[in-house]
Order: C-alpha cells, then sequence, then structure tokens
C-alpha cells in the first residue's frame, strides 16, 4: 500500500492522540487547557479530509477511524472540562456527573451523521467539533464577562446549558456549512455574514468570543431557515 494512503489517517490519529492529551490535562485540574487540544485536535480533524481528498485516498476505514476520534476530541474531552469545572463549583460529588449528556450525545450525533446523506451541503444538528469548542472556551469568557460571574458559578447553569446544547447535537435542525459551491452574495449571504461577525468576535475577544460565535451560529441558521422556508 503506498505511503500517501496512510497519510489522512495519521492525521486522525493525532486528532485522537489530542483528545486524550486533553483528557489527561484535565484530569489533572487544569481544564481551561482543554481548549488548547480541542483547537489542535479540530485542526488535525478538518486537514485529515482534506488530504484524504487531495490524495484521492478516501475509504470507510478513515471514516470510521475520524468518527471514533472525535469522539474522544469532542465529545469525552468537552465532557471531562464541564465535568471538572463544575467539580470546582460543587460540594457534591454526584452533581458533575449531569454534565455527561455531552459525551453520549456526541455519540449519537456521530452515529446519526455518519448514515445520514442529508448533510453533504449543511448539518442537520449541532457540529460536535462547535459544541466542543463553546464548552472548552465558555471558561474564557467567564474571565472576559467577570459581571456574568453568577450564572458561571452557579454549576446548575452549567449544566443545563449542557442538556440543551446536547439536545442541539441530535436535533433534526438545519444549520449553516461552510461549504461554499460558489462565492455568490446572494447565494451564500449568511455565510459571509457568519464568517465576517466571526472573525469581528475573535479579534475582539479572543478565545472569549469564541462560544458567542458559536451562539450568533445557531440563530443565524434559524433566520436562514425561516427565510428560505417562507
Amino acid at each position: 500500500m503506498k505511503i500517501k494512503s496512510h497519510i489522512p489517517n495519521i492525521l486522525t490519529l493525532g486528532n485522537l492522540l489530542s483528545g486524550v492529551i486533553g483528557c489527561i490535562w484535565v484530569l489533572e485540574g487544569d481544564y481551561a487547557s482543554g481548549a488548547y487540544f480541542i483547537f489542535l485536535a479540530a485542526f488535525l480533524d478538518f486537514f485529515d479530509g482534506f488530504a484524504a481528498r487531495l490524495l484521492k485516498v478516501t475509504g470507510e476505514l478513515g471514516k470510521q477511524l475520524d468518527s471514533l476520534a472525535d469522539l474522544v476530541s469532542f465529545g469525552v474531552l468537552p465532557g471531562f472540562v464541564l465535568f471538572s469545572w463544575i467539580q470546582s463549583l460543587s460540594f457534591d460529588a454526584w452533581l458533575p456527573y449531569l454534565a455527561l449528556t455531552i459525551p453520549l450525545f456526541s455519540a449519537l450525533r456521530l452515529a446519526k451523521f455518519n448514515i445520514d446523506e442529508r448533510q453533504s451541503d449543511r448539518f442537520f444538528g449541532l457540529p460536535t467539533p462547535a459544541n466542543a469548542l463553546f464548552f472548552s472556551t465558555l471558561p474564557f469568557l467567564s474571565i472576559q464577562w467577570s459581571q456574568l460571574d453568577f450564572l458561571f458559578v452557579n454549576p446548575w447553569f452549567l449544566i443545563i446549558l449542557a442538556w440543551i446544547f446536547s439536545l442541539l447535537l441530535v436535533a433534526d435542525l438545519p444549520l449553516i456549512a461552510l461549504k461554499f459551491k460558489n462565492f455568490s452574495i446572494r447565494d451564500n449571504v449568511f455565510r459571509y455574514m457568519l464568517i465576517g461577525s466571526g472573525a469581528v468576535l475573535l479579534l475582539t475577544l479572543g478565545l472569549a468570543g469564541i462560544p458567542l460565535v458559536i451562539l450568533f451560529y445557531l440563530v443565524l441558521s434559524v433566520i436562514e431557515n425561516s427565510v428560505f422556508s417562507s
């Protein structure tokens, strides 16, 4: 077998390794650093698919391996981040376990994605990388917006947020995908709005802007659905 056929899978294994190392860091108490490993995993996740298409070595093995890696990096790791965060806020030993809906529903989301043929030009349900980035960067938002401390120090707020986003993972909700068939303003106005607003939020707030980008992404997708369905 040619070496080039292994390149996408090596990148996918790098995604998996990032998720595993991130889990170790979070278990050692540094749950804020989980975001950096999720970023690295997301970077590798993008390029493994890109490399597979470029080298024309797509196959069933790569598809299954990608889902397994994503489950760890974008399901288990953000679940650990939220678990550790809630654990630092609560004296109830059982309470953090209520946030583990994140890895469970991430597994359901990934399984649905593999058999759903509608997701070629848009997503149905929140993608696991977006969900993982949302929760892993929430600690940065809590530091940036100290006036919202009353929310971020409330473990029940974080748990309910986890439940809501767990349902969004598997919801039959059409969401914008940054997949361009052409680059016209008319056909891609909502994509350009998302990219522009995302750039502004990231430049002004840094990592703290990512949860706001994800929220805007959800709102913009709902608006887009209402516009095109009317």
